[in-house]
């Protein structure tokens, strides 16, 4: 599955993107004017093959949750079991992410990739009807988040004892990743935004990012859901000799995926990977995300052409995977909650930057006299 949706994937079609500069040029407005928007109109013209691209709606939120070993070396002031009862409050619609997608009108689908604990019974797990990856068709409900139980292993293991995944397990996220994408784009969806849930995340994030990039530990790693001066020593001093032991090789993304990511990661390259190869936007949310995205563009790099950045986390690794990437985020307002929150908070921007080349009139139609 991995190979064929890498294949794919291919580069944005220099002529629709053409189509959409030259169709910016000729409308009711200075040229030029709507700064960003304007050049992120032209990409997704690209993306999507077309001028004008299609309206990027309904929106899908997808929210991979999964646990981490290195939790145990003390890099959170979290409980681990915060994370299955985070999965309890997005399905009982009581998130920050669920306030935001129902002002957005979007789906929310809850991955389990790979909780250690027990996911919430009774009422809560009911509403959204736990089911198996793959077996029944999604279904983009804005009043009703959905559940998907697709768990490879119970959490990661420790990645400063070993690596946090065998290249299986990692194989096995990505294609979940993929599957999901490919069911909420069957299901109809014309976007795709990414949501995560892991006490401990940000720290494999870390990894990841100065895995790829190069960068310092220091300059990747940031406090998370908020840590003190020595937590924070430490939290850099476990990133850094997780990649003195691992050595991980960013021509190697599984690799580096198994070696010190989270499942809920790996999911989220995958998820990328999916829409990229249905030539569908993905709209990139923080630190978590961006982490993955850097996977995702070393297994196929003209997989960054379906890629968005929604925000600037606060975390100093986004920006350092975002320079990577070569991508502006949209909104800049210090978020550094995750879940899918500053992707939804973007897509209006999205879709407004879409909706221009669709309805705004040119000078010739309008009977509007151009300079």
């Amino acid at each position: 599955m991995l190979e064929t949706t890498i294949a794919a994937i291919r580069p944005a079609d220099e002529a629709a993107m053409a189509a959409a500069r030259e169709l910016h040029g000729r409308l009711t407005k200075p040229a030029g004017s709507l700064g960003a928007l304007e050049e992120l109109s032209v990409r997704l013209a690209g993306l999507a093959g077309a001028c004008p691209p299609p309206l990027p709606e309904p929106a899908a939120v997808a929210i991979f949750a999964g646990d981490h070993g290195v939790h145990a070396q003390g890099v959170s002031p979290w409980p681990q079991e915060v994370t299955g009862q985070m999965i309890g409050n997005f399905l009982a619609g009581g998130a920050v992410v669920n306030a935001f997608a129902r002002q957005a009108g979007a789906s929310v689908t809850v991955v389990d990739v790979g909780v250690a604990t027990p996911l919430p019974t009774g009422p809560i797990a009911d509403l959204a009807g736990p089911e198996p990856a793959g077996s029944e068709p999604a279904v983009l409900d804005p009043a009703v988040p959905r559940l998907v139980v697709a768990s490879v292993r119970r959490g990661t293991r420790d990645f400063t004892v070993t690596a946090a995944l065998t290249r299986d397990e990692a194989l096995a996220a990505v294609q979940t990743g993929i599957r999901i994408a490919d069911e909420l784009i069957d299901a109809g969806a014309g976007i795709l935004l990414t949501g995560d849930m892991g006490i401990g995340n940000t720290t494999p994030a870390a990894a990841l990012i100065a895995a790829f990039t190069g960068a310092d530990p220091l300059d990747a790693t940031g406090r998370g859901t908020g840590i003190d001066d020595p937590t924070y020593a430490h939290k850099v001093a476990v990133v850094r000799s997780a990649l003195a032991r691992h050595s991980p090789d960013p021509a190697d993304p599984l690799g580096v995926l198994a070696a010190v990511g989270g499942l809920e990661h790996a999911a989220l390259a995958g998820l990328i990977l999916g829409a990229a190869a249905r030539r569908t936007p993905v709209l990139l949310d923080g630190v978590i995300a961006v982490s993955a995205a850097l996977a995702a563009a070393a297994f196929a790099p003209a997989a960054v052409g379906a890629m968005v950045a929604g925000h600037r986390s606060a975390e100093p690794g986004a920006t350092v995977a975002l320079r990577h990437l070569g991508l502006d985020p949209l909104i800049d307002l210090g978020l550094r909650l995750g879940e899918g929150t500053g992707a939804l908070l973007a897509l209006p921007v999205v879709t407004g930057a879409v909706r221009v080349l669709h309805e705004v009139a040119t000078f010739d139609s309008a009977g509007v006299a151009e300079k």
